[in-house]
């Protein structure tokens, strides 16, 4: 019989092995404990028409599911907004966290598949940093991700993705998604 190994994600290897060794020598980190990793990445979309239209937020689950490779989680109304017309409890949305094996192959989508297919695509800016040393970007067509099919999609929607890191603050974070490879613009384009 043959001995199964363990299967572990391209970005996760490279962290291991190229980034926390750079992050140490550029940062001057004394331990490697002390070098800031990605906790998890958190996908989420806004469904505003949910209650008028179940079938589809039915739709938007299904499709951040095939994106995120795990089922979301359906969000509800914390309060009644009557300018909305949504009472408590209503469905608003879903979202899903990724960690782990997930996260990173989501991660390693993200940055070499999908973003590259977003029309125009001059890279991200670095002003979406959170003082705490977590990145928000906003995609506009959930259609740019390999694992949706153009002719089963009813309407586009957009995404929210959040990537939580351990960094301390906003340039251990930019430094740690620059190592991955993620697209920030260049700084004279900002």
């Amino acid at each position: 019989m043959s001995e199964q190994t363990k299967y572990t994600p391209r970005l996760l290897e490279k962290y291991q092995e190229e980034i926390v060794p750079h992050m140490k020598e550029t940062m001057g980190y004394k331990n490697m404990m002390e070098v800031p990793k990605l906790e998890k990445i958190t996908i989420s979309v806004g469904v505003g028409d949910a209650k008028e239209e179940p079938n589809y937020l039915k739709q938007v689950i299904e499709e951040v599911g095939l994106i995120a490779g795990q089922n979301p989680v359906v969000t509800k109304s914390k309060k009644a907004i009557s300018n909305f017309k949504i009472r408590q409890g209503d469905p608003v949305g879903c979202f899903v966290n990724l960690r782990q094996e997930r996260m990173y192959e989501f991660f390693d989508r993200l940055i070499n598949i999908s973003l590259p297919r977003v029309k125009d695509f001059s890279g991200l800016s670095d002003k979406s940093f959170d003082s705490n040393g977590n990145f928000s970007l906003g995609i506009k067509e959930h259609i740019i991700f390999p694992e949706i099919n153009y002719e089963n999609v009813e309407r586009v929607h957009g995404l929210n993705i959040t990537i939580t890191t351990t960094a301390k603050t906003d340039k251990e974070a930019y430094e740690l998604l620059k190592s991955f490879g993620f697209p920030f613009k260049k700084k004279n384009e900002n």
